[in-house]
């Protein structure tokens, strides 16, 4: 669901549930071309066991034809050579660089699997492209058609953690390019740093130009929700976090401020890119192929600025997961869609904190999701029983209110305003069953946002589920229904049966009458088709939602009868026999009457 579409049916509901209780209460990418045959080198723990570095040219200047020398200059004999894949890995990710160009060529997520259960690739080399060019004497250089030496080092970070620093050498007799990729333990985090040496007046330019394209690769079994989650993010330097929509449509944007990173977020995992300072002339694309292999098509382009031929970013090639990302720079967990503003803080604060607590003592994410149901709605219990509370009132004041609509039945404005008397008198708000209600709106439509969202879910299964993270399908139809799909959600069934006896409950507990009384059937009805294809974790929260809150209000019955909540109505009638009109009430009423007047005239 994307934000438009959530924003509507939030605005729906919010609708529907103040209504009724108010109411009733009163392209594919070409290869790389290589010279020679590729071989895979990995990264050895110890720096002896490396390769000495020499120098790249092979051959010499009398057997490289003028076209090369013409194009390269100097350069051209760092432009012969053979490639190599060199592997560079943690405990976390496998990242694979070549030594033409040294770039990125593969990146594993090795804790994680695709949904056919094979290693997840986050990128290779035919789905994602890097051209990294900048200027000389001779025109622009990629990078990519120079190769590269390698030696690795081992050693620690600031904070003692141990790394492994692969630095690649290209070079002759008139100066050096250098590049290095650092990978800490435990981090999915690779430091990328690029320094000229020397080469006095070759190179003209004070920037790396980038261009990179990815079709990223689809990893979840439900492609319509991952493309509905999938977004090129940025952040810029000022603070401000923004996106291309989920949109199937190309969609491109020129971002006139400088941009600290930018990110190919897909449902689950990301692939981005970090400044250690800034990235200038950020441009940002994104179209939907045809290929169901493909989520989307994300490209960016964007200038590296130089200082005295240095640069440097950071890779982030990890998982979708809150605290994680939290933890990369700033605003990088917007990654994570959380929802408005006015939702976000109870998956940020609350949600969240709940399950990573929760997760040190269950693995049975069904479990954890029960759990967390009965702590909500331990803590809204206040909420829940000044509703109940609220709309008993009303019930039992029912015989005066009907009293009123026989004597003013004819002239709605009276009616109100006798109404309005009523419940002054007898100490009743006709919101008042209504507004703890609404108040608990938050927690519900927050899980809109969390469970499609919540990576912690992925291919976690419970019950006849086998992956909380997609929809459950119980069996499959021979044919499609519009708007719900060929296949039938058990969890969704249950949420939906379990509203429904909800909804027969809490008509009993309110005065509602005629169409009022089957509005409250409609939205689990029209939850049965959204919900269908949705993450079955979402639909198992609701159904264990619905039958906590109806045994709430049953425990809630048993001892607060309709005697007691009449006998204490009487007793505000007492006191308030002589009350005065607040300024509110006598504005209120003379507005009424205006209008009243207005509309006779």
């Amino acid at each position: 669901m994307d934000r438009n579409q959530a924003t509507g049916l939030i605005l729906f509901a919010a609708v529907i549930l103040v209504y009724s209780f108010f109411f009733a209460s009163a392209p594919e990418i070409p290869e790389v071309e290589t010279t020679t045959s590729t071989q895979t080198e990995s990264v050895q723990s110890n720096a002896a066991n490396q390769p000495a570095l020499t120098e790249t040219n092979s051959g010499n200047d009398s057997t490289m034809d003028a076209a090369r020398l013409a194009k390269y200059g100097v350069l051209a004999s760092m432009t012969v050579g053979e490639e190599k894949v060199l592997t560079l890995e943690n405990d976390l990710i496998q990242v694979k660089i070549s030594s033409k160009g040294a770039q990125v060529k593969e990146v594993i997520l090795k804790e994680y699997k695709s949904w056919e259960m094979k290693p997840l690739e986050l990128f290779n080399e035919e789905s994602s492209k890097m051209d990294y060019i900048i200027e000389s004497k001779n025109g622009p250089l990629d990078l990519n058609d120079l190769y590269f030496t390698s030696s690795v080092e081992n050693g620690q970070n600031e904070d003692g953690v141990k790394t492994q620093t692969l630095t690649l050498k290209s070079g002759s007799e008139s100066g050096q390019i250098i590049q290095t990729y650092t990978l800490a333990d435990g981090s999915y985090e690779v430091k990328k740093s690029f320094e000229i040496d020397r080469y006095q007046g070759v190179f003209t330019g004070n920037a790396l130009a980038l261009t990179w394209e990815d079709h990223v690769i689809a990893q979840e079994m439900n492609l319509a929700e991952s493309r509905r989650q999938s977004r090129l993010n940025y952040y810029t330097t000022s603070g401000s976090f923004d996106n291309l929509g989920a949109g199937d449509d190309l969609e491109q944007e020129t971002i006139a401020e400088p941009v600290k990173w930018v990110s190919f977020s897909q449902r689950f995992f990301t692939a981005a890119m970090i400044a250690d300072t800034d990235f200038q002339n950020v441009s940002i694309t994104q179209s939907t192929p045809e290929d169901s292999s493909i989520v989307r098509t994300m490209a960016t382009s964007l200038s590296i600025p130089l200082q005295d031929g240095k640069a440097g970013f950071t890779y982030y090639f990890g998982p979708d997961e809150y605290k994680t990302l939290k933890k990369v720079t700033d605003g990088f967990e917007d990654n994570v869609d959380m929802g408005y503003f006015f939702v976000s803080w109870v998956n940020k604060y609350i949600i969240v904190n709940l399950f990573a607590f929760l997760e040190k003592f269950f693995t049975n994410y069904g479990v954890i999701i029960i759990i967390i149901v009965f702590l909500i709605k331990l803590a809204l219990f206040p909420l829940t029983y000044k509703s109940y509370i609220g709309m008993a009132k009303m019930r039992v004041i029912k015989p005066e209110i009907d009293e009123l609509k026989e004597k003013y039945g004819d002239d709605a404005t009276k009616m109100q305003q006798e109404q309005m008397k009523l419940f002054s008198k007898l100490g009743v708000s006709p919101i008042s069953g209504c507004l703890p209600m609404v108040l608990q709106m938050p927690f519900l439509f927050a899980m809109f946002f969390f469970f499609p969202n919540a990576i912690e879910l992925r291919q976690e299964s419970f019950l006849w589920a086998t992956d909380l993270s997609t929809y459950d399908t119980f069996f499959n139809l021979p044919f499609t229904i519009p708007f719900y799909g060929s296949h039938v959600s058990m969890f969704t069934l249950l949420m939906t049966v379990s509203q429904i006896i909800y909804t027969h409950f809490n008509n009993q507990l309110t005065t509602a009458t005629g169409p009022m009384k089957n509005l409250g059937y409609i939205m689990p009805v029209m939850f049965m088709f959204i919900l269908n294809s949705y993450p079955a974790g979402l639909s198992f929260y609701y159904f264990v939602s619905n039958m906590v809150t109806f045994g709430q209000q049953a425990l809630i019955k048993l001892f607060v009868d309709d005697e007691k909540i009449r006998a204490k109505v009487e007793e505000s009638k007492l006191k308030n026999v002589d009350k005065k009109k607040s300024k509110f009430q006598q504005k209120l009423e003379n507005a009424m009457k205006a209008a009243d007047n207005t509309r006779k005239k």
